[in-house]
């Protein structure tokens, strides 16, 4: 899955709202509705804020595998 794939599901999986989780990284519900949509590509501190606030690795939420 793509990078704005695993946002999208892991928001969900933790059934957060994209305003909710807009909230928690001081951003608008329109900026994850751009992340989620592929528009735009989060920054990597804010990667790693979302990979912290789903409790996941940086590789899950990217989708990197292992070789």
């Amino acid at each position: 899955m793509s990078l704005a794939e695993n946002i999208k599901f892991y928001r969900k999986s933790l059934g957060l709202t994209q305003e909710k989780l807009a909230n928690l990284l001081n951003g608008k519900k329109s900026l994850i509705s751009n992340y989620e949509n592929g528009h735009s590509t989060p920054d990597i501190y804010t990667i790693i804020k979302l990979a912290d606030i789903f409790n996941i690795s940086l590789d899950e939420l990217v989708g990197r595998k292992s070789i």
